[in-house]
Formats: C-alpha cells, sequence, structure tokens
C-alpha cells in the first residue's frame, strides 16, 4: 500500500495539488506565525473579528468554569446545556424565525439537513458550485441528484419542469458562492420553487453577519426571507466561533431534531462554544456599523486591485476576493511569494475549483485597516506578473 500512496502523492505533486499540514499560531489584531514568520491572516473567514474579541472571549472564559471543556455527550441524549438552549434562542430570534437547531459544525448541518429532508422518492437540484457539504448531503440524501448552474436558470426550470412525477422537489443553494464570491440569484430562484412546488434550502454560512440590514444574509439582503423553506447558518465566519444551525418552523426544528443523524450521533458543541457565539450575535446586533465597514472595505480593496491591473473575479462582492491565475503550481508560487512578503492569503486549487481556474481567495475583515489592504493590492501588482483572468 505505501508504494500505492507514493506514486499518487508524487502525481498530486507534480500537478501542484499536493496539500501540506501546516502550524499556525493566532496572535493579535489578525496577525499569526507560521512556519516561524509573523504574517498577516488574509485567508481566514473571520469577517468581523470577532475570534479574539473580549467580550466573545470573557463569555467563553465564563461558561468554561461553569461548564469545564466538553458536552459529555450529544445534544439528543444529555448534551444539551441551558447555553447550547440559550444559544438556539438567540439564533431564532436574530433570525426572526419561531425556532432554531444547532449543529457541532456548518458541514454537519447542510449535510444532515439536506438528507433528512431529502429522500429516494425525492429529487434534488444542487448548484454546481456549492459548498462540498451540501453536495454531500445531496448525494446521502439518496434523492435523484440534478446538478445546476445559476448562470443557467433556464437549464433549471426544464429540469423542474420534467420533475413532477417526484414525491418531493428541492431546490439546494449557497447564498454566497465560498470560493467566487457571488450571490445565489435568490429571487429567482424563489420564483421557480413556489412556480414547480419545489423547496428552497438555503445556505448563508458567508452570508450571515455579512448581508442584510441586520446581518441575516442574502436572504434579507434580497428580501426573500418569507419565501425561503429552510435557511442554514454557520456560526465559524463572521461570528468567529464554531458551530452550524437551521432557523424556521417549529415543526421543521422538531422534525430535524428527530431525524438529522449529523446531529443527533455527534457530541454537543462546547458550552463555553454556545456562550461565545451568543455574545458574537449580541455584538452584531448592537454595532451594525460593523457591516456597513465591512462591505466599504471590500469595496475599496476591489477598486484598488483593478486600478492595479489585476481585477478580482467579475461578481463577486463582499469580503471574499477571488484573484484567478489558472495554473496551480503559478497559483501556489504566487501566495508563497506574498508569504514571504508578510501576507497570507489563500491558494485555492482543484477539485475544490474547477480545473483551470486556481486561484488566491483573499478575505477582507474588520481586523485590518484600509491601509493594510492597499498595501496588500501593491503587493500583489508587484508578485504577480502577468493578469491570466
Amino acid at each position: 500500500m505505501s508504494s500505492w500512496f507514493a506514486a499518487e502523492l508524487q502525481a498530486l505533486s507534480d500537478a501542484g495539488l499536493l496539500r501540506r499540514r501546516r502550524e499556525l499560531r493566532v496572535l493579535p489584531d489578525g496577525w499569526c506565525e507560521i512556519d516561524g514568520q509573523r504574517v498577516r491572516n488574509f485567508a481566514g473567514n473571520d469577517y468581523l473579528g470577532l475570534a479574539n474579541d473580549p467580550r466573545v472571549v470573557a463569555a467563553a472564559e465564563a461558561a468554561l468554569r461553569e461548564y469545564g471543556v466538553g458536552a459529555r455527550g450529544s445534544a439528543l441524549v444529555c448534551g444539551r446545556t441551558e447555553w447550547h438552549a440559550r444559544l438556539e434562542r438567540t439564533l431564532a430570534e436574530f433570525e426572526g424565525q419561531p425556532a432554531a437547531m444547532l449543529f457541532p459544525t456548518g458541514m454537519a448541518a447542510n449535510i444532515g439537513t439536506v438528507a433528512a429532508l431529502a429522500g429516494e422518492q425525492d429529487v434534488v437540484f444542487c448548484d454546481r458550485f456549492n459548498h462540498a457539504s451540501l453536495v454531500d448531503g445531496c448525494r446521502l440524501s439518496g434523492a435523484k441528484l440534478r446538478v445546476y448552474r445559476h448562470d443557467d436558470l433556464d437549464g433549471l426550470q426544464r429540469h423542474l419542469a420534467q420533475a413532477a412525477g417526484y414525491r418531493r422537489r428541492f431546490l439546494v443553494t449557497d447564498s454566497v458562492f465560498s470560493m467566487d464570491g457571488d450571490l445565489a440569484p435568490l429571487p429567482d430562484l424563489c420564483d421557480l420553487a413556489e412556480r414547480y412546488d419545489a423547496n428552497l434550502i438555503v445556505d448563508e454560512a458567508h452570508a450571515t453577519g455579512v448581508f442584510g440590514e441586520h446581518g441575516r444574509g442574502v436572504c434579507e439582503l434580497l428580501g426573500v426571507e418569507h419565501r425561503v423553506a429552510v435557511r442554514i447558518g454557520t456560526l465559524s465566519k463572521a461570528l468567529g466561533t464554531l458551530g452550524g444551525f437551521v432557523a424556521g418552523s417549529e415543526e421543521l426544528i422538531t422534525y430535524l431534531w428527530n431525524t438529522a443523524r449529523t446531529q443527533m450521533f455527534s457530541t454537543a458543541l462546547p458550552p463555553a462554544i454556545c456562550a461565545a457565539a451568543a455574545a458574537a450575535v449580541d455584538i452584531l446586533k448592537k454595532e451594525p456599523e460593523r457591516l456597513a465597514t465591512l462591505r466599504q472595505r471590500a469595496d475599496r480593496f476591489r477598486t484598488r486591485l483593478s486600478d492595479r491591473g489585476r481585477p478580482p473575479l467579475v461578481g463577486s462582492v463582499g469580503p471574499i476576493v477571488p484573484l484567478v491565475v489558472g495554473d496551480p503550481c503559478e497559483t501556489v508560487q504566487l501566495a508563497e511569494r506574498l508569504e514571504q512578503r508578510g501576507y497570507l492569503v489563500g491558494a485555492i486549487r482543484p477539485p475544490t475549483v474547477p480545473q483551470g481556474t486556481s486561484r488566491l481567495r483573499i478575505t477582507v475583515t474588520l481586523s485590518f485597516d484600509d491601509a493594510a489592504y492597499e498595501e496588500l493590492a501593491a503587493e500583489v501588482a508587484d508578485e504577480w506578473p502577468a493578469v491570466t483572468r
């Protein structure tokens, strides 16, 4: 077996697709140390800079002293403490829904929810650029899987028109596509769902705390919250903690409580994480100006990159800023050059993105000011010899 591994690993290395494990030390104010070098982290998803906010840390510390480290069991058996219940109430109120349910991760929320709702007699329409967890949930459900592109809704409509014979129809989409940074056409998807009696499931992982007047996501931004059957969110991006959740009707949450295997058979989130997440939501509600600042900073960074001849991927908005290089080896080399200059950025390659679209994925956060992004834009222009897209 070792020889087989060696051959496969060499093939990955030759193609520029070999990943290596690295050790990172978190430092204050968005900085980190990696491989002994101090760099600024422009690769993480802590969009609002809450992961190290003193109020969030203090909430976690207080719960840690009271409850200890682990939840000691699944939420279904004995792991659901008052902090889990409190966070679920907080999330339901924040989302404007009657109820909410926690999952140990955002991936568990997506897989567990889709697989619990859809079954062998159903059909699931999954966007090609959805996160892997949504794709896996669709596959594990046993439903007939149809893949569509959100830039080809005519094709989706044709498939929906032919799906009347299935017991149920589901449309599954991210609201913000994590590698391209563009938004799903939610009003159009709502129209199609209503026309063809389908249920729309939306994952707001990269939108919660980023889009909408109150930070509830793209559903709020585009005014379709009341038209979406199931809304999934994540605590590990803009809210800076860990976990996933579903918000919706009491009936939906009770059903998932009894059927979602990734929640039923997982140890519950640590109570300290729940306390931290509740504090992060409270900060978001009390300081909505964070949302405007983040959007303005991202817009200015895009402008600076474009002014220097390095435009981000067309259609991207918000804090995810993708710069398509094309070749995976060149992408890794460019990321390494930037890291040597003190900037940690993501080098994203297949299978995360399609062949020929390897890219730098830069994230805008409130951990750094406009001057830092001005410097980064200049460094990208200096280190990237030619624009490939």
